[in-house]
């Protein structure tokens, strides 16, 4: 049980932080200056419709270097070499962890891989303000990601309108059926995380069992716990469109490599 409560309390944990280190970002980065970047308006490249093309594999690759539960994972990958070869693997799609404190990834790691990709690429952060918005479009971003859990249906409602306003499509990640209602008419993407919160187990059935509760007209992702192609062939026989695939690729030596082994075992 004690080992329960310590797990349930890192997004807490994570939430409180975000809040201390927005609030410095924005006395150090003023929202003007995020406005001049290059990629502010630039025209985003639709998620959506990349992880529905037929051509595609529906992987959304991530750059991802430590996690809050595993530790490092790969804290010396290269975003060029990594993403690139994602790329060129037939992933769909990029993700990138943005978070320093908790999992090691920076904004300049998603700069690097927009530099480098004509893909769409997906702000993989905890988004609780406008102003991290604004500075996902000025990063390149072409997607943003909302937690079910960490935001109110209210807060859903106003950033996910906030970030359409921007151009920007929205992931929104839930956990449990109980997190569907927050679902609002600008959410793009619904991404199941397959990790249980209380338990921390992580199965492909938390998916199954709660596509058919979600609505038709938006794109549907599965997350974590994505071992192998077969996983994939029982998510797509079941109505999925995406499968957001981190810690799979980037434990190994060679990311890239092993997501454009993995995608040659789909086909």
């Amino acid at each position: 049980m004690k080992t329960t409560n310590v797990n349930m309390n890192i997004l807490d944990k994570i939430v409180t932080h975000k809040k201390q280190e927005v609030e410095e970002r924005k006395s150090l980065f003023p929202t003007k200056l995020l406005e001049n970047s290059i990629y502010y308006s630039t025209p985003v490249v639709s998620l959506k419709k990349y992880v529905k093309r037929k051509d595609k594999s529906g992987i959304i690759a991530e750059f991802k270097r430590r996690s809050p539960s595993k530790g490092n994972i790969n804290p010396h990958a290269i975003v060029e070499q990594v993403s690139i070869g994602y790329m060129q693997s037939g992933a769909a799609a990029l993700s990138v962890l943005t978070d320093t404190h908790f999992f090691g990834g920076k904004n300049e790691d998603l700069k690097e891989a927009r530099k480098y990709n004509f893909c769409p690429i997906l702000r993989k952060d905890f988004i609780i303000d406008e102003y991290q918005i604004i500075e996902a479009r000025s990063i390149g971003a072409d997607a943003i990601l909302l937690i079910a859990e960490c935001l109110t249906k209210d807060e859903v409602l106003h950033l996910s309108k906030f970030a359409k306003n921007l151009g920007l499509e929205i992931l929104m990640e839930i956990h449990s059926a109980k997190q569907i209602e927050k679902i609002t008419d600008h959410i793009d993407l619904i991404g199941i995380n397959n990790r249980n919160l209380e338990t921390f187990e992580v199965s492909i059935e938390n998916s199954l069992n709660l596509i058919d509760q979600l609505p038709d007209n938006i794109a549907k992702i599965s997350e974590s716990g994505i071992h192998n192609p077969e996983d994939i062939q029982k998510l797509k026989a079941a109505g999925f469109d995406g499968f957001l695939i981190g810690e799979r690729f980037m434990k190994t030596a060679d990311p890239a490599k092993a997501c454009s082994e993995f995608i040659k075992r789909l086909k």
